[in-house]
């Protein structure tokens, strides 16, 4: 086998970042776009040492598992690609891909537990970060998302996964913008006024915040004058921001966030709970997902563990913690985002979660100085970024814990890997939990139970 040879195989199943697997004389030969029991004809593309990866020239058979995807721009767009396998079938996937990472990093079985599905698989995306960009001639303002593998921007009009209002606040936003002369970004450049449009949602409010994110250090009165019209046209739209972002980087929002029109922050309510978040405090995009999250760490709590102490580390707004502030008798938030500390002790106020303390740093730092004042907690929770946690700081996490580490991971690869680390320090997972927060995509929600020995 090389490069450029055309080959015939069967995708036996899909890999964690969304390819299918399949094997040609024993080596893995990876494939885009293709559906476990599909027979593909394929073109070698890349040719390594212990495997291979190739584009599919022409489906043979088609998996009894394939439907056809409901969004027109789904084989251009990157935002969701597994739009064309069947929603069941992609939960069973996603268990496997967890169930075999875990296995391959620690070395044993770990019960991975069925997948719980998302309350909605359309509409649920309560978050939207779109890039945009200009056309050369016509100067026309597009935004959408990527092309997968590419920065070949697509240019959306209708998202089936967002909620109906968000895509009239975009298509607005793109026409008016344009009305008032403001230029889209050019990357290569690094020219252009509008850099990226970001929409936050509230589904239990009905609200939207508008920020818009741009290539400059000072505020032009055309963005004034966009707020000015959105806050006329929508009465949805609560508040627009400027975010002051000139870095040449991947990064959309930098600490920089100005209120130009209505308020910074808006409000969402899970189960009896209700949270303010700011424009660059971090919350979960799929608030379903999220609640049927909360309540199984909750009852994680409350069934094993219950008034325990709780460290709640990289906690955001402190949305587990002022969600469990009955099932524990006393929560010590840890969050370094300035601004989502700040909405945290609001959210203290919002819902009387008098037990619920906050502080503001470094996760790793304000461990060690746990350490060294001689606490300790029944119960650490750890919500990590997708990099998953630093070393030292899970020396200082198990240091810190007498009873059990709860693991909220977005990242099965991380999560194996920290399991296996923590498993050296004196803890023993117990079980994995999975939830499907991004649907139609590879992207995998967990929890794990870790008791101490």
């Amino acid at each position: 086998m090389k490069k450029g040879d055309k080959v015939t195989l069967k995708i036996e199943k899909l890999v964690y970042e969304g390819a299918g697997l399949g094997k040609i004389d024993g080596i893995p030969v990876f494939v885009e776009n293709t559906c476990p029991e599909d027979i593909v004809e394929a073109e070698i593309t890349v040719l390594n040492k212990n495997f291979a990866r190739a584009k599919v020239l022409e489906i043979k058979e088609p998996s009894p598992h394939r439907v056809k995807p409901f969004c027109p721009l789904h084989n251009a767009c990157g935002g969701c690609g597994w739009q064309f396998i069947d929603y069941d079938f992609q939960l069973e996937q996603k268990r496997n891909i967890v169930e075999e990472t875990v296995k391959k990093f620690t070395g044993r079985e770990i019960e991975v537990k069925p997948v719980i599905k998302s309350p909605q698989t359309r509409e649920y995306r309560s978050k939207v970060q779109y890039p945009v960009s200009q056309t050369k001639v016509s100067k026309r303002l597009l935004a959408g998302y990527y092309k997968k593998g590419t920065h070949e921007l697509i240019n959306v009009k209708f998202c089936p996964i967002q909620p109906n209002i968000v895509g009239k606040i975009l298509a607005f936003a793109k026409e008016t913008a344009q009305e008032l002369g403001i230029s889209g970004y050019n990357e290569k450049k690094h020219k252009g006024e509008l850099r990226h449009i970001v929409i936050r949602y509230s589904k239990e409010k009905n609200e939207c915040l508008v920020i818009f994110v741009v290539n400059d250090t000072k505020l032009s009165p055309k963005f004034k004058t966009l707020s000015e019209k959105f806050m006329k046209q929508f009465a949805h739209v609560k508040g627009c921001c400027i975010n002051y972002n000139t870095a040449k980087s991947n990064v959309i929002l930098s600490n920089d966030t100005r209120c130009i029109a209505g308020d910074k922050f808006y409000f969402e309510k899970i189960g009896d709970i209700e949270y303010k978040i700011s424009a660059n405090s971090f919350f979960q995009v799929n608030t379903g997902t999220a609640k049927n999250i909360f309540d199984t760490v909750k009852e994680i709590i409350e069934t094993k563990f219950p008034k325990s102490t709780v460290l709640d580390a990289y906690s955001g707004v402190s949305s587990f913690g002022v969600y469990l502030k009955d099932s524990a008798e006393k929560i010590v938030s840890v969050e370094e985002c300035k601004s989502a500390s700040e909405d945290a002790l609001e959210n203290i106020k919002l819902n009387n979660a008098q037990n619920l303390e906050i502080l503001n740093g470094d996760a790793k730092k304000i461990f060690e100085n746990l350490i060294n004042e001689g606490k300790s907690f029944d119960i650490t929770l750890l919500d990590p970024p997708r990099k998953g946690c630093e070393k030292e700081s899970l020396d200082f996490a198990a240091a810190l814990t007498k009873k059990a580490i709860i693991y909220v991971s977005c990242n099965p690869a991380t999560l194996a890997r920290d399991i296996k680390y923590l498993e050296e320090k004196g803890f023993k997972a117990q079980f994995i939990q999975p939830f499907d927060m991004f649907c139609h995509s590879y992207h995998i929600e967990s929890v794990c139970l870790l008791a101490r020995l």
